[in-house]
């Protein structure tokens, strides 16, 4: 019998329109959507239906709307497995891990009772607005590095750190990487790249520094903030970000979402990680198929569905 596990996509899964078709057919993730707007005191629902892009993509704004398309995504699924299932259907299928790439922890917490919608709702739009705030008078910078053999990794991120603080943020699948730190720093990476052999080495459009060391006022910020929140312990199991362990507590899902603000975040481990634990079939819940891809590549023996169809009238599909 195969093991499944929820997937939940970071930011940059997000656009303009995400979750419109299907909260005009769900009440469930109208609920959602419903409920977020109510948390942040603004229609955050409506930023993410009619945009515009360039709103919807400041960090403060992405992250909210994204977690709301999210657990809208998910409350939907829940509702068409409970039809189902009354109709003489399977059941709904129960994951032994719901993990999260980078916001998408906050996401997988809500989805395993780690935490509230409302809570995480105004938890990443706060989040958002430290990371822009963090690393001031510092240009921090991201750049994904395509093709490049990893045992190349250590000797440029010496090369590079000589240059500011630099850091692996992102190992998102073989041979796929996102570096963040300084703008000296990463200037350096992009060029040492090429000479290394990577095939492409390209600057993202993004103006913080995430995952790195610049973004340890954010970090302190957020772990006075997480303080006063409630939180359960996770059920089912997620996974560090950084390290891939097994976050089975509410103590530990508290410390999960300081501690990744500052390290990276290794998805090839996370995914290798439950595959090892059985995980034949990932469910990525959310807009967009990044991390359907990325597990395509990494667990190339397992089966990746991703919930966001574009085909589907209301833009979603059921496992």
């Amino acid at each position: 019998m195969s093991s499944i596990a929820f997937v939940f996509p970071g930011q940059g899964s997000q656009g303009v329109g995400m979750g419109a078709a299907l909260a005009s057919v769900s009440p469930a993730a109208a609920a959602v959507f419903a409920a977020a707007d109510a948390a942040l005191g603004e229609s955050i629902s409506r930023l993410a239906w009619e945009g515009p892009a360039e709103t919807l993509n400041l960090t403060e704004k992405a992250q909210p709307a994204l977690l709301a398309t999210s657990i809208a995504y998910l409350a939907a699924l829940r509702e068409r497995w409970a039809v189902r299932e009354a109709s003489g259907g399977p059941a709904a299928p129960q994951p032994v891990f719901a993990a999260g790439h980078s916001m998408g922890q906050y996401s997988a917490f809500v989805a395993s009772g780690a935490l509230s919608l409302e809570d995480a709702i105004r938890l990443v739009r706060e989040r958002g607005r430290l990371m822009q705030a963090s690393g001031s008078g510092r240009e921090g910078r991201m750049a994904a590095l395509i093709g490049l053999d990893e045992a190349r990794l250590p000797e440029l991120v010496a090369e590079a750190s000589q240059f500011g603080v630099f850091g692996v943020a992102n190992r998102n699948a073989p041979g796929q990487v996102v570096v963040s730190g300084e703008r000296a720093a990463v200037e350096a990476a992009l060029e040492l790249a090429r000479k290394l052999g990577a095939r492409r080495a390209i600057e993202l459009p993004v103006s913080v520094a995430a995952h790195s060391p610049l973004m340890a006022d954010a970090a302190e910020q957020m772990k006075a903030t997480l303080a006063d929140v409630q939180f359960h312990d996770p059920h089912p199991a997620g996974l560090a970000n950084a390290d891939a362990r097994p976050i089975r507590t509410a103590a530990a899902a508290r410390t999960e979402l300081v501690e990744h603000l500052t390290t990276g975040v290794d998805w090839v481990r996370a995914v290798e990680t439950m595959a090892a634990n059985g995980v034949t079939e990932f469910i990525e819940i959310g807009p967009g198929r990044v991390l359907t891809g990325l597990i395509s590549r990494i667990a190339p023996g397992a089966t990746a569905f991703a919930t966001n169809a574009q085909n589907a009238p209301d833009g979603l599909a059921v496992p």
